[in-house]
């Protein structure tokens, strides 16, 4: 299969790229239970639970029989030392925010664990289905601020049906058959290998798709009629939790004024956006939540350059963002957009030519996928606006994973964004009972939608071609790989 960018980390507690979470949700490791395809929990490592009456302690018991792929047994210290290290602002996981309202995870013995909420809950937390359990006789003695360059994150041992084998550093990565998988567990995958090929060029994945090469890979909207038309291949076009946005830098001018942040997202005509650049295969996005999901936004994004004319003359008089002098009115604003770039860059150069027509000179600057990250996350940031998409997960994670304060991976973390009155919203949404849960995600969203940190371009659907020599494929929200371990080629044994 194709990935577009090399896999981001092999470690899942320091991972946002898709693909890269997908894998080791579905292929390299286990989580403590997982989603069934009506997105409700069911048993997995954890095989029963049980909540106190309170409703704020839940204890699983786990399966005995699992192992790493070294060998040593998975037990309960590994879900209490997983969600430990995802909590621990050392490490500055991006599952941060998703573990906050547990006050704590025991141990209690090798095959029970028990997790206290700091407030009742009505059902499991996703992110129990979400996060992949890792190793902590590995892992302990590793100082978790140096997890990220540690060998374990190009070299992960795992304990799911597929395990590694090895990487060649922005070429591909190789995971094999772990025939020791537990029946109780699914059992040994079909497949003997699954192989990830680094293809960034839309042209070039598509011709691996034809040529036999690749058996999935995800390809260009522009170029989904030519999968359509080859009787070798199937396009599938799944819901997907992957939205595009515009990142400002906040903390410094031009984006540290809301009045600018607003000019750009409501000079961009987003329904030619996806209709030009995706050729349909998303929506507009008026909000941090797509479509199909609790407390979706419905109501169409705004596309108004009159206003973004007014909003831009009433700020004419900020400082500029190369220096400290202050810019005479009528001014263009000059501003540089970071992106990864790939394929024929259509989603950037729609967007600069909008805000073009707006007097807004935006220069593109393409960057490697880690040396963007590297710079995004930076705790000083250094440029002016980013393109970027964001993976999403399971119904409320999608926004409440963005935008926990004090993250690293989330949307605001790359913004510099943060407001006590937002951490508070935050923090009344993520505990609120479901009677009123909609209520505090409107007011999450009323104050994002105010200030604009992050504009919302659009909500992706899937576009994957595959091979119809490949059985066993379903893909759906909870992601392109999830039934992967069940893949079969009609051509092998």
């Amino acid at each position: 299969m194709a990935s577009g960018a090399d896999l981001e980390s092999g470690n899942p507690l320091v991972t946002v790229h898709p693909l890269s979470r997908q894998l080791q949700r579905h292929a390299l490791f286990v989580t403590l239970v997982k989603l069934d395809s009506a997105l409700q929990s069911e048993p997995y490592f954890a095989r029963s639970w049980h909540w106190d009456p309170s409703r704020r302690s839940v204890t699983f018991t786990l399966f005995m029989g699992l192992r790493w792929h070294d060998g040593e047994p998975t037990t309960a210290a590994d879900v209490a030392f997983t969600i430990a290290a995802a909590r621990d602002p050392t490490l500055g996981s991006p599952r941060a925010g998703d573990v906050a309202d547990m006050d704590s995870v025991v141990a209690l013995n090798d095959s029970t664990v028990r997790v206290v909420f700091r407030e009742p809950r009505t059902a499991l937390p996703t992110v129990l289905a979400e996060l992949p359990l890792v190793p902590k006789h590995l892992l302990d003695s590793v100082p978790r601020a140096r997890w990220r360059a540690h060998p374990y994150s190009t070299a992960p041992v795992g304990n799911g049906p597929f395990r590694f084998i090895s990487r060649t550093a922005g070429r591909q990565w190789r995971f094999a058959r772990n025939a020791d998988f537990p029946a109780a567990l699914g059992g040994p995958p079909n497949a003997q290998q699954i192989i990830v090929a680094v293809v960034d060029e839309a042209a070039t994945k598509f011709a691996g798709l034809v040529s036999g090469e690749l058996d999935v890979a995800g390809v260009s909207p522009t170029m989904a009629h030519l999968v359509e038309r080859d009787p070798s291949l199937m396009l599938m076009t799944p819901p997907a939790l992957f939205s595009t946005v515009l990142a400002f830098n906040t903390t410094r001018a031009p984006f540290d004024d809301a009045r600018v942040r607003r000019a750009l997202s409501l000079s961009i005509d987003r329904e030619r956006l996806v209709r030009a650049a995706v050729a349909g295969y998303a929506t507009p996005a008026s909000g941090a939540i797509p479509p199909g999901l609790p407390f979706s936004t419905a109501h169409a994004p705004q596309h108004d350059t009159r206003q973004a004319d007014s909003l831009l003359d009433a700020a004419s008089w900020m400082r500029t963002h190369t220096g400290g002098s202050r810019a005479r009115r009528g001014t263009p604003l000059e501003v540089t957009l970071l992106t990864v770039g790939g394929g024929d860059m259509a989603v950037e150069q729609l967007v600069q030519a909008d805000l073009a027509a707006r007097g807004v000179v935006l220069k593109l600057r393409v960057m490697e996928l880690s040396t963007f990250l590297a710079t995004v996350r930076a705790p000083t940031k250094q440029f002016d606006v980013v393109l970027t998409g964001i993976p999403g997960d399971i119904a409320l994670g999608h926004l409440s994973a963005l935008f926990a304060s004090a993250q690293r991976g989330g949307a605001l973390d790359y913004t510099g964004f943060h407001t006590a009155s937002l951490n508070g919203r935050l923090a009344a949404a993520r505990s609120a009972a479901p009677e009123s849960a909609a209520s505090a995600w409107s007011a999450v969203a009323a104050e994002l939608d105010e200030r604009m940190p992050v504009a919302w371009l659009f909500h992706a659907r899937g576009v994957q071609g595959r091979s119809r020599k490949l059985d066993g494929v379903q893909m759906d929200l909870r992601g392109e790989l999830v039934t992967v371990a069940r893949w079969t080629r009609k051509d092998t044994p």
